[in-house]
């Protein structure tokens, strides 16, 4: 009968070892960012329901200098945890077939990446529309 092996502790950052987990740890932690946008956002509703002065002080806030370096340091964040998160998606997906044959990862995160730049244009172009009161 054999011994039982001793249980032995994984070594502290593991994941640096591979630059797959090391891209994986770096889009998650952008995640973050994620979430301090959508806390801002909130913010915002909240000032709005709260009346005028509340939302003056909220787009003050957002008109300031820390305002504009947190939301660029946020924009800068949310495009990496976008692009990413494309990028790491074939390699997370299982195998995808179409007509019978494997579709290669660079095609599915071309796709996605240029999903995410329609639909971002499409959504500037809306607010665009919107703020010039619907005339192209």
């Amino acid at each position: 009968m054999s011994k039982r092996r001793p249980y032995v502790r994984p070594m502290d950052g593991w994941f640096k070892r591979d630059p797959f987990f090391i891209e994986y740890m770096a889009h998650e932690g952008t995640a973050v960012f994620v979430w301090l946008f959508a806390l801002e956002m909130l913010a915002g509703l909240f000032a709005l329901a709260a009346g005028e002065a509340a939302w003056g002080g909220f787009t003050a806030f957002l008109a300031s200098v820390p305002g504009l370096l947190l939301n660029g340091l946020i924009l800068v964040m949310l495009l990496y945890h976008g692009v990413s998160w494309f990028l790491i998606m074939p390699r997370t997906l299982p195998p995808v077939r179409v007509g019978g044959r494997k579709v290669p990862g660079s095609t599915i995160s071309a796709v996605g990446l240029a999903a995410m730049l329609v639909a971002s244009f499409a959504v500037v172009g809306f607010f665009c529309l919107l703020a010039n009161g619907g005339q192209g």
